[in-house]
């Protein structure tokens, strides 16, 4: 059997849970993480390469034998790495620059999805010049709640629901106040407000095959009960009971099949991990978003439950092969909990020490998303710290087991949502 010296880039928790399945392959040779996190640490060997020099990477991987890179995190992708190193003949996991570009620019999603019939919100588009005239044109329609989206990337914090003209027009002086907004906001979507409950679907496509991987629902407010601002995902549970069989036959049909198929036509053939991030109205099914990555901590309930090896399934993906495989799913339940650092997303302390990382139970997993390791502790550093990930043949099972571990893990001003995964049980009472 060919093993493989695998180049994982990236450093979070959606980092630590791939390295940790790709850890498990028999046709794993060598693992080697750029930058990685003290617990990818503990699974193979951290680099510290800055990945956003594409020549320093490439250097690498020619001194390492690397026979394959898999690319985390959406930033190098948007950026063009999977080109970079294509053009070197390095096989690369991960969507080239043009096709990340479902998730680089909204204004490129929306414009894609009218133009191949894939159901979305209704939509407008202003450039920073015309800020004024999207305050205008949001006050004509005088329709709330409305949803403002950064065009670019901007680590799940840039999407918006206003529910009055004078929220509105705060929002847009703060986007413009701030730095990383204003400039991921160098143009603005205007868009519609979809009623309904949120789910996200993960697709593994070598550009012409495409399989659903998995589905789970995120919480990306801050607060319980779905309140105070977006983050980049304080929790996860996996697989959303609102998503029926028939809800995914018509989600592969209507909307992830047209979505390959476009790219095709395109000409910018979609390889890697697609998610769809959807809402489920009383139409059906409409995309509320891309993104040309596995999502974060959706993939740290997801890949537990992946009975395939993930990094065979990685290989078929950039041999074009995917049509030889079928994926394989384990019948359990799965719920994250992210511990953050208390005034995150905004403001909050770093270098607090971390204790109780070693009394969880064996079937409890904990991937390290914002540590750092000093002085022999592990110490927080970033505002989403810890996904802490439990199982159960019921969803209520999943969640009981995941918050008992967390009871266990604790450092200074540690701060956690106590309702993931609720929505699902008011769905379903025997889960």
């Amino acid at each position: 059997m060919d093993t493989y010296n695998v180049l994982l880039i990236g450093a979070g928790g959606r980092e630590h849970s791939i390295a940790w399945k790709i850890s498990q392959s028999e046709k794993l040779d060598k693992l080697y993480i750029a930058p990685g996190n003290p617990g990818t640490a503990k699974i193979g060997k951290n680099v510290p390469l800055d990945v956003s020099d594409f020549d320093k990477v490439y250097d690498f991987i020619e001194n390492k034998g690397i026979e394959l890179v898999v690319v985390g995190p959406e930033g190098p992708l948007v950026d063009g790495i999977t080109d970079f190193l294509r053009e070197r003949n390095i096989p690369v996991f991960g969507p080239e620059k043009n096709a990340a570009m479902l998730e680089g620019s909204k204004e490129f999603a929306k414009e894609f999805m009218v133009k191949y019939n894939i159901p979305t919100a209704d939509f407008a588009v202003f450039s920073s010049l015309d800020y004024d005239d999207a305050f205008k044109f949001i006050q004509l329609k005088d329709t709330y709640p409305i949803v403002l989206k950064a065009d670019g990337l901007a680590g799940g914090k840039g999407v918006f629901i206003c529910n009055s003209e004078e929220e509105v027009k705060s929002r847009l002086l703060a986007i413009k106040k701030d730095k990383t907004l204003s400039e991921a906001a160098s143009k603005l979507v205007v868009e519609e407000f979809m009623e309904g409950e949120e789910v996200s679907v993960f697709v593994i496509s070598d550009g012409h095959t495409s399989h659903i991987i998995h589905n789970a629902q995120d919480h990306k407010r801050i607060g319980d009960g779905d309140t105070g601002l977006n983050t980049g995902g304080m929790g996860a549970y996996s697989p959303a009971p609102i998503l029926t069989e028939d809800l995914l036959v018509r989600i592969q049909s209507e909307i992830i099949e047209p979505t390959i198929t476009g790219m095709q036509l395109e000409e910018s053939a979609y390889t890697g991990i697609l998610y769809v991030g959807l809402m489920i109205t009383e139409e059906g099914p409409k995309v509320v978003e891309y993104n040309c990555r596995f999502g974060d901590p959706e993939c740290q309930v997801i890949l537990p439950s992946l009975n395939n090896d993930l990094l065979d399934l990685i290989i078929a993906a950039t041999e074009q092969r995917l049509d030889e495989k079928s994926i394989q799913t384990d019948d359990k339940y799965r719920c994250c909990v992210v511990l953050a650092s208390e005034g995150y997303p905004v403001k909050y302390e770093k270098g607090k020490v971390i204790s109780g990382l070693d009394e969880t139970d064996e079937d409890i997993l904990v991937f390290h998303a914002g540590t750092t390791h000093k002085d022999g502790k592990i110490l927080t550093n970033s505002g989403r710290v810890l996904n802490v990930v439990g199982s159960g043949k019921t969803l209520r099972g999943a969640i009981e087991n995941t918050y008992e571990a967390v009871k266990k893990i604790n450092f200074e001003n540690c701060y956690f949502r106590k309702d993931i995964g609720h929505k699902g049980l008011k769905r379903v009472s025997n889960l």
